[in-house]
């Protein structure tokens, strides 16, 4: 991971500037570089990941134009090689070639990347400023307006909230460009659907996916692997396993006495034959974490929260202990598979409607979590399952065969990958929530400690200061104030609480947790 910042006029005080960028260092410990363009400042903390020498620090400039870019650009080598012939390049860093693109073919280079990534270029041509996000936003944008109209742009709201009084999320699959907000790609429109037979589709997931994993193992630095044990990560492990000559290191996090996952994780890491590591978490360590985590994920969803504690414990815990740089992950899966309440669609149109929003709010919930929690321990997280080839095509599958007519959930993936990936039953097993898998207590202790800072008559006089998603428990209650702490009055950077859909039959429930759901079953074992 890496920080970018742009303050997009000339008379910006640099000691503004450096207040808010300094917030992010940890998203890039290595080198920090501020320019200024001429008419205004770009700022850079790297995190070295491709190109590790100094010529691949960042911002990068071709004449009078400037860039920075958080992101990875996949298979750029044979981009960089069609650009030889005019421009020079000085280093190995994939981003270099996205100034001598942006020279060629303006705001249409963003529709030709296949990438994650966040960028902020000045082009000296024309004295203006282009910021453009990945379709799902897998590398974090934000931007707001100063109290005399000047844009800027960060990769957290964090560097924002010393200089913008309104702060929001840069919309992903969007470009920036003359004061207009244009989208480029919407990854979940769907121009045909995919009518093939069961086995066609269930080859083409399969492929699909494993050159998702492939590309994203293309490092400089040290790769490691989040297993939690459930269907996703434990399918991103074995892939990465069979692409691989030497054991890949794997980790996975639980409460001590009540883990789901740890031995699920553990049986993945034995078939695959990964090197292992299992970090145990304390309820005390849950508490005392949690405004920290608060503060560096900026919102206060509960299930966003909760699924963080684990997360970023053992993130922590490989940023004290290994060398290891990268973190593979197994987001995005479920928006596009479906979760346990997705079984309550009331139809396929609702259900790829569901899936559809799900997959544009992605950058509020999971991918938010996986970035927040990886980045702040200067780790940089890849996402297979976010590959945007294979998005496009499971969104174009024809939703009648996603809807959960086999009796499992997500059994499109679960068919996909049957033979030697991994152990029937591990294939099949019921999904456990992430932050239920690492140990109901863990939950449980997060909604007892909420439950004891307010009466019931408190809890209510709170809750009224919030007009926008309105806090309606005890825990949620105290997520917001601890945001609020942090992030005065920016509440709507979160367009609201992340709930199964209260409008189908059987998912009115209060709680995120899919424990709620009568349908959870063999999940909680």
């Amino acid at each position: 991971m890496c920080s970018i910042m742009g303050y997009c006029d000339a008379r910006v005080r640099l000691s503004v500037f450096e207040k808010g960028f300094r917030e992010t260092i940890s998203r890039g410990p290595d080198e920090s570089s501020i320019v200024n363009t001429g008419n205004g400042l770009l700022g850079f903390h790297r995190l070295a990941i491709m190109g590790l020498t100094h010529d691949g620090m960042q911002p990068f400039q071709l004449d009078d134009s400037w860039i920075v870019c958080n992101g990875e650009i996949y298979g750029f080598e044979k981009i960089k090689s069609e650009l030889s012939a005019k421009y020079q390049f000085k280093s190995e860093s994939d981003c270099e070639i996205l100034l001598p693109m942006y020279r060629e073919y303006g705001v249409d280079m963003f529709r030709m990347l296949d990438a994650e990534f966040a960028l902020i270029l000045y082009d000296g041509r024309t004295n203006e400023y282009v910021a453009a996000r990945d379709p799902i936003g897998i590398r974090p944008l934000y931007y707001g307006y100063d109290n005399q109209g000047v844009i800027v742009f960060a990769s957290e709201a964090k560097n924002l909230t010393s200089i913008c009084s309104n702060i929001r999320p840069f919309p992903p699959g969007h470009y920036y460009k003359n004061g207009n907000f244009i989208c480029y790609r919407d990854i979940v429109k769907v121009e045909n659907v995919c009518f093939d037979g069961i086995d066609e589709v269930c080859q083409n997931i399969r492929e699909k996916l494993i050159q998702g994993v492939k590309k994203r193992l293309v490092s400089d630095s040290k790769i490691g692997f989040l297993l939690s044990g459930g269907l996703d990560s434990s399918l991103v492990c074995s892939i990465a396993q069979k692409s691989l000559s030497d054991p890949i290191k794997t980790f996975a996090i639980g409460m001590r006495k009540d883990a789901i996952d740890l031995k699920y994780a553990r049986q993945v890491a034995d078939y695959i034959g990964s090197d292992h590591i299992e970090v145990f978490m304390t309820e005390e360590e849950v508490v005392a974490s949690l405004e920290e985590v608060v503060r560096l994920l900026g919102t206060f969803d509960i299930t966003t929260i909760r699924a963080s504690m684990g997360m970023y414990l053992l993130c922590k815990w490989i940023h004290e202990n290994t060398d290891i740089r990268v973190i593979l992950t197994g987001e995005v899966s479920d928006e596009l598979f479906g979760y346990k309440y997705t079984d309550f669609a009331p139809s396929a149109q609702a259900f790829q409607e569901e899936s559809q929003k799900r997959v544009r709010e992605l950058h509020m919930y999971d991918v938010l979590r996986a970035d927040r929690c990886i980045s702040v321990n200067s780790l940089e997280a890849r996402v297979p399952f976010g590959d945007l080839d294979f998005v496009r095509y499971v969104m174009s599958i024809d939703p009648e065969k996603k809807l959960n007519k086999y009796g499992k959930g997500k059994y499109l993936l679960r068919r996909a990958f049957e033979g030697n990936y991994l152990p029937h039953d591990l294939l099949y097993r019921e999904k456990a929530a992430f932050s239920d898998a690492v140990g109901h207590s863990m939950a449980d202790r997060l909604k007892e400690y909420a439950n004891s800072l307010y009466t019931d008559a408190e809890f209510e006089q709170r809750c009224l200061k919030y007009e926008h998603a309105t806090p309606f428990t005890k825990e949620s209650l105290l997520y917001r104030e601890l945001f609020e702490k942090y992030y005065p009055g920016q509440g709507e950077m979160v367009v609201d609480f992340w709930m199964p859909n209260k409008t189908w039959k059987g998912c009115d429930v209060n709680d995120p947790s899919a424990r709620v759901l009568s349908n959870y079953g063999a999940s909680g074992v």
